[in-house]
């Protein structure tokens, strides 16, 4: 008998979790050891549970999916990584997999296709939803730099030019260059609906 799959289950909303949970339960093979609702307790839980593979929703309170799976991947990297999310995003496939995620699906997939991305994981496989997939491809690749991506994620809470500059360390001049491209990239009017459009791109 093969031994069991330990897998730890991140996903802030209990219902869901839960019924993820026992969902997976049901397969003889896999057992979920851990879980958390919140992004930052990731780590530790995958750290106290020794676990094999984390599946992850990308929207969390203290740290998304995304950013526990780059974690995880730098600090426990024989961990698999599986990336949940509701959001028909195209962007976020390409920043999961830069995450170093190993999976990514869609949360409302059947059981059985989880638990086979689980044992497919594990084995070294990648697995991605082939509809997110096809829809990335179609989207193209984020047109936006790193920098650029910062300042508006920076943006996201109103903050002023002057604000924004003295939490990142530019000038006023610096932080206005970066907006103005980044709002002309997205064809946007203003740095608010910059902002929205990245966010609904997967592009944040």
């Amino acid at each position: 008998m093969s031994p069991t799959i330990k897998v730890l289950l991140a996903e802030d909303q209990s219902m869901v979790r839960e019924a993820l949970a026992a969902l997976l339960g049901l397969e003889d093979d896999i057992e979920v050891v851990a879980q958390v609702a919140r992004g930052d307790e990731v780590l530790p839980a995958a750290r106290e549970h020794d676990v094999d593979v984390a599946l992850l929703d990308i929207e969390m309170p203290g740290a998304t999916g995304i950013e526990a799976a780059a974690l995880l991947s730098k600090e426990l990297p024989a961990v698999k990584l599986v990336v949940l999310t509701t959001f028909g995003r195209p962007g976020y496939l390409r920043t999961a997999m830069e995450s170093g995620a190993d999976a990514f699906l869609v949360k409302d997939a059947p059981a059985a296709q989880l638990a086979e991305a689980v044992r497919k994981v594990l084995a070294g496989e990648r697995v991605i939803d082939p509809t997110l997939a096809a829809a990335a491809l179609a989207e193209g690749a984020n047109p936006l730099t790193d920098r650029e991506r910062e300042i508006l994620r920076a943006a996201e809470n109103g903050s002023t030019n002057a604000d924004l500059a003295a939490a990142l360390h530019l000038s006023q001049g610096t932080v206005r260059n970066y907006l103005s491209t980044a709002i002309q990239k997205l064809t946007a009017r203003n740095r608010a609906e910059a902002v929205r459009i990245a966010r609904e791109k997967g592009w944040l």
